[in-house]
């Protein structure tokens, strides 16, 4: 063996496939932050009372998580099929066949199906995180918000949302991390193809160090990412700061 300092480190700024796979990773996280925490927030307003109904559809949209990622990958695999999956087979009955597509096969299309089973998958621990902060704010405050005459819309955004915004910002950088260490998924259902179209950090990675057996490359990119990571939730809390 060999010390070759800074050597992998400069190969993977160096590597296309790097800056491929860290855009792919930019486009997860923006559909987690975007998708996931909006979604878990409208559902937990809708669903915050405790009725048996509520009761029922916040344990229906968190039983995904209580499910094996890779099952939940070969289960979307089977709806994205374009022989047998019932994506194609809804289209079809629709009278919209040309709107089918080879949902993980067509590099243009496959990031963005994979978006898909990732929001579904993780909506479901942000919606308890919400429905927990909103329960907690205290009763007197929204009875003061009631005698001022504040309703609807500006109570929300006047006392619900600064609230629990700490919990927000918790939500946000969760996704952020977990976005950038998604693997299973990506690995189940596509492997990163075609064409490395869904290449992620993660299982490029996974790939130089475990296929082809490049163990000091691959501690080189899991470093990379501690850093990604680290500037990536660093600036989201910089830019969710709340003003005194």
């Amino acid at each position: 063996m060999k010390f070759i300092g800074f050597n992998n480190y400069v190969e993977v700024l160096q590597d296309p496939l790097f800056w491929k796979s860290f855009k792919n990773n930019l486009l997860i996280v923006a559909a987690s932050v975007f998708g996931q925490v909006p979604i878990a927030l409208l559902l937990s307003l809708v669903l915050l009372k405790n009725g048996w109904f509520q009761k029922f559809i916040r344990a229906s949209i968190f039983m995904p998580m209580v499910l094996s990622s890779v099952v939940v990958g070969i289960i979307w695999g089977y709806i994205y099929h374009p022989q047998i999956g019932i994506l194609n087979f809804l289209l079809d009955s629709l009278g919209l066949g040309s709107w089918k597509m080879q949902w993980l096969s067509d590099p243009s299309v496959s990031m963005y199906a994979i978006m898909v089973p990732i929001i579904w998958l993780n909506v479901g621990p942000y919606l308890v995180m919400f429905i927990a902060a909103l329960q907690n704010i205290p009763s007197e405050i929204d009875d003061a918000a009631q005698i001022d005459g504040a309703k609807g819309s500006r109570k929300l955004f006047s006392i619900k949302l600064p609230m629990i915004w700490d919990t927000i910002k918790v939500a946000v950088v969760l996704c952020i991390s977990g976005s950038l260490k998604a693997f299973d998924l990506i690995y189940v259902m596509t492997g990163g193809g075609p064409a490395h179209s869904t290449e992620l950090l993660a299982s490029y990675m996974y790939n130089n160090t475990f296929s082809i057996y490049r163990f000091g490359y691959g501690s080189a990119v899991s470093t990379m990412i501690v850093i990604i990571s680290l500037i990536m939730v660093a600036g989201s809390q910089y830019l969710m700061k709340s003003k005194k």
